[in-house]
C-alpha cells in the first residue's frame, strides 16, 4: 500500500457540510487526516459526512459555528483543538456563499455584507486564528476558496460575489508573503462552473448550459476536481508553493 499523504494530519474545512466542502473532506480522510467539519446552519448534511468517514475508518468532527462571526470562531477553533489535541496541520478555507443575479442599483446592503462576511471575514478571523497554532509548529497550510469571477468581473449581475472572491485573492497573497518566514504556505483554488448544490440553487438550467458551452472542455467541473488540486496545495508535494491560486475552470480563463 502506498503511504497516505495526510496521516494523522489535523485538517479543519468550513463549509463543510455539501459541494467543494463535502468533497475535500471525504478526499482528506480517504488520506488518512483527521478531519473537522465546520458548518453553519445544515447540521444533517454535516453529520452525514462524518458519519461516512468514520464508516470508511476514518476520523471526523462536526463543528457547528458561523465563520463570519469572531465570537463563533474562537468557538471552533477550541472545540478542534479539544477533539484532535493542540495541532491544526491545514485550514481550508471554504465557506462560501453565492447570490442571484440582480442590478447593482438592487443589491442591499445586507446582502452586501452578507456576501462579505461569509466570503471574505470568515477566511480572515480563520485564518487569524490558526496563525499562532502553526507558528508553535513552524509550519501549516492555508487554502482559501477564490472563484473565476475573482479575475474576470462576473457574468454580470454579481458585483458582490465577484468583489469578494477578489478579496479573498488578494488576502490570499498578502497573507502568503507575511507568514512565510513561519513555515506556514497560503494558496489558494479559483473554481470556475462547479456542479454543486448552492449552483443549483441559484442558476437556471439554461443559464447553466451556457456557462459549459462557454468553458473549453464543454461541461461543469465536479466537487471532487477542486478537492483534488486543494489536496495538492496541502501536501508536501506542494512544499515550494506559497501565494499561488490555482485555476480549476475547464479553460474559462487561461493566464
Amino acid at each position: 500500500m502506498q503511504p497516505r499523504r495526510f496521516e494523522d494530519k489535523i485538517v479543519l474545512i468550513t463549509g463543510a457540510s455539501t459541494g467543494i466542502g463535502r468533497a475535500t473532506a471525504l478526499a482528506f480522510a480517504r488520506e488518512g487526516a483527521k478531519v473537522a467539519a465546520n458548518y453553519r446552519g445544515n447540521k444533517k448534511d454535516a453529520e452525514s459526512l462524518v458519519a461516512e468517514i468514520k464508516k470508511d475508518g476514518g476520523e471526523a468532527t462536526a463543528v457547528q459555528a458561523d465563520a463570519g462571526k469572531s465570537a463563533a470562531v474562537q468557538r471552533l477553533f477550541k472545540a478542534v483543538l479539544k477533539t484532535f489535541g493542540s495541532r491544526l496541520d491545514v485550514l481550508f478555507n471554504n465557506a462560501g456563499r453565492w447570490m442571484d443575479r440582480v442590478p447593482t442599483t438592487d443589491c442591499s446592503e445586507q446582502l452586501w455584507d452578507d456576501i462579505f462576511n461569509t466570503n471574505v471575514k470568515s477566511a480572515f478571523l480563520c485564518g487569524r486564528a490558526a496563525i499562532p497554532i502553526m507558528q508553535r509548529q513552524k509550519r501549516g497550510v492555508i487554502i482559501n476558496t477564490g472563484s473565476v469571477a475573482g479575475h474576470t468581473g462576473g457574468g454580470g449581475g454579481t458585483l458582490a460575489y465577484a468583489a469578494s472572491k477578489a478579496a479573498v485573492h488578494t488576502m490570499t497573497r498578502s497573507l502568503a508573503k507575511e507568514v512565510a518566514k513561519h513555515g506556514i504556505r497560503v494558496c489558494g483554488v479559483a473554481p470556475g462552473i462547479v456542479d454543486t448544490p448552492l449552483l443549483h440553487r441559484h442558476e437556471k438550467p439554461e443559464m447553466m448550459e451556457k456557462l459549459k458551452a462557454l468553458t473549453p472542455l464543454n461541461r461543469l467541473a465536479t466537487s471532487e476536481e477542486v478537492a483534488a488540486a486543494v489536496l495538492f496545495l496541502a501536501s508536501d508535494e506542494a512544499s515550494y508553493i506559497t501565494g499561488e491560486i490555482i485555476e480549476v475552470n475547464g479553460g474559462l480563463l487561461m493566464h
